[in-house]
C-alpha cells in the first residue's frame, strides 16, 4: 500500500459506535440496571441485534442474504465478483448479564469496513462479506458454534432436533421454527458458505484476558485457538461423618480429596509450563450438596468441573492421562471414589500463518502496535479454520475481561483494528 492509501483509510467508526450503543440499549438483561445485556441464542434479543445490523447494512447499499439458521450475510461487491470473497464476522448473541462488545465487535467491525469503503467510493478487489453468526455462545445450547457449523454445511436437521437450549429445555429445531426459520431445510447439506470458495475469514474480538492491557498494546494477532478437554460432571464420593467425633485416619473426606486432586493437577500444570508447553487448567465449579452438607459434618460428596485447554492435542492427551492417574492415586489414599464422568472437548484450531504475516506487515505500515498471542477461548473462527478456510483472528484490547457487564473496549482501539482489516481487504488479490 502507498502512503496515500494508508493515510486515507476511513472505516465507518461513527456508525459502529452508534450501533454498539443502540444494540446494548435495546437488549438489556432482565435483572435491570447494571446487569449488562442478554441476547439468548434464537431469542428476542439476538433477533433485535440482527435486525438493527441488517437495517444499517441495507441502508448503505450492502447486498443482504439470511441463511438457513438466520445468520446474516451483508455483501459489499468487489471488482471481481467471481473471486473468493473475504468474510469478516462474529456473533450477536451474548451470555446472560454479558457486555456490549463480546461478539458484537467482530460484526460491527465488518460493517464499519464495508460501509467505510462504500463511503470512500473504493471498490475492493473482491467481495467483502460481513457475517453476523447465530448462536455462538454455549451458555444457551448444549452444542457449540450452531451458526457457523450450519453456514459451512456441518449441522443436520437431526442435530437440530437433539440440541437443547439450557433455559427452556426445548430443541434447537423448536427455537429455529419459533424465530421464523425452517429446520427441515437443514436436510439439504449444501453450505451457505463453501469453504473451498472463501479467500479468508477474519474474526475480530475483544481480548478476554488481560495481556494486551498489561503490555499496553492495542491489538493482538492470534497464533492459534486452544482446544479443550472438559469434565463437566466430575464427582468425589466419600462418607458423611461427624466432624468432632471422627479421627483423620477414619475419614473418607470428599472435600479433602477434591482439594488434593486440584492441588495435584495444579502441580502438573506447573510441570507442563516449565517444559514450555501451552496449557491452562481451571476448576470453574466446586460444590458440596447443600441438602446434606453442614458446618459440623465431614463431607461425603463434592461435584466439580475440570477445563483444560492447549494449542496441542498431544499436550491435552498427555495431561489427561496424568490427571486420571492422579485421580486414582488420590482416591486410594483418601478412601473415596473419584468419578470424572464423560469427557468432552474441542480440537485446537490452526490460524493461517500467511495471514498473520500479512496482517503484521500491514500493522507496521499503519504504525499499529500488535502482539502475537494464542486464543484461550473458542470462537467461530475455529470452525472456519477446521473447515480449511484461511482464517485469522484479531484481538482488541479490553478492560475487565469478557462475558460480564464491565467489558470496556476503547473505540480508538476498535478503529485501529478496522483500519488494519480494511488495509488487508484492499491488498487482496
Amino acid at each position: 500500500m502507498t502512503s496515500v492509501e494508508v493515510t486515507t483509510l476511513a472505516p465507518a467508526i461513527d456508525i459502529a459506535d452508534a450501533l454498539f450503543r443502540k444494540i446494548a440499549a435495546r437488549t438489556p438483561d432482565p435483572a435491570g440496571e447494571g446487569a449488562g445485556v442478554s441476547r439468548p441464542s434464537f431469542g428476542e434479543g439476538e433477533q433485535i441485534a440482527h435486525d438493527l445490523v441488517r437495517a444499517i447494512g441495507t441502508q448503505h447499499g450492502l447486498e443482504c442474504h439470511v441463511d438457513k439458521v438466520g445468520s446474516l450475510h451483508l455483501t459489499l461487491p468487489g471488482r471481481d465478483r467471481s473471486a473468493a470473497p473475504i468474510v469478516i464476522g462474529s456473533h450477536l448473541d451474548s451470555v446472560p448479564q454479558g457486555g456490549d462488545y463480546d461478539g458484537t465487535a467482530g460484526v460491527l467491525l465488518g460493517l464499519a469496513v464495508a460501509i467505510g469503503l462504500s463511503r470512500m467510493e473504493v471498490v475492493p478487489p473482491v467481495d467483502i462479506v460481513t457475517l453476523a453468526i447465530r448462536a455462538e455462545e454455549s451458555a444457551w445450547f448444549d452444542a457449540s458454534y450452531v451458526g457457523s457449523r450450519s453456514a459451512l454445511g456441518l449441522l443436520s436437521h437431526d442435530d437440530a432436533r437433539k440440541i437443547r437450549r439450557s433455559d427452556t429445555g426445548r430443541s434447537l429445531a423448536d427455537h429455529m421454527a419459533e424465530a421464523g426459520f425452517d429446520p427441515s431445510e437443514l436436510d439439504d447439506t449444501a453450505p451457505a458458505i463453501d469453504p473451498a470458495k472463501v479467500g479468508a475469514f477474519i474474526e475480530a474480538h475483544i481480548e478476554q484476558g488481560p495481556l494486551l492491557i498489561d503490555r499496553a498494546v492495542p491489538l493482538g494477532l492470534v497464533s492459534g485457538i486452544r482446544g479443550s478437554l472438559r469434565y463437566r460432571t466430575a464427582r468425589c464420593i466419600g462418607e458423611y461423618a461427624h466432624s468432632g467425633a471422627t479421627p483423620r485416619h477414619l475419614r473418607h473426606d470428599a472435600v479433602s480429596a477434591t482439594a488434593a486432586l486440584i492441588e495435584a493437577t495444579n502441580a502438573l500444570w506447573r510441570q507442563f509450563e516449565a517444559a514450555g508447553e501451552d496449557l491452562v487448567f481451571t476448576v470453574g465449579k466446586l460444590h458440596t450438596d447443600p441438602a446434606a452438607d453442614a458446618f459440623s459434618k465431614v463431607s461425603g460428596e463434592t461435584t466439580f468441573t475440570i477445563d483444560v485447554r492447549s494449542l496441542s492435542t498431544d499436550t491435552l492427551d498427555r495431561f489427561d492421562a496424568e490427571l486420571q492417574a492422579a485421580a486414582q492415586e488420590i482416591a486410594k489414599t483418601h478412601g473415596v471414589t473419584i468419578e470424572l464422568g464423560p469427557k468432552t472437548g474441542s480440537t485446537p484450531a490452526a490460524i493461517d500463518g500467511r495471514m498473520i504475516e500479512k496482517l503484521s506487515s500491514l500493522a507496521a505500515d499503519l504504525s499499529i502496535g500488535t502482539e502475537i498471542m494464542p486464543s484461550g477461548a473458542g470462537h467461530d473462527a475455529a470452525v472456519f479454520a477446521g473447515a480449511g478456510v484461511p482464517t485469522a483472528m484479531i484481538f482488541i484490547r479490553n478492560t475487565h475481561g469478557s462475558h460480564n457487564p464491565d467489558e470496556s473496549m476503547e473505540m480508538a482501539d476498535f478503529a485501529e483494528a478496522a483500519r488494519l482489516v480494511m488495509a488487508y481487504c484492499l491488498a487482496a488479490k
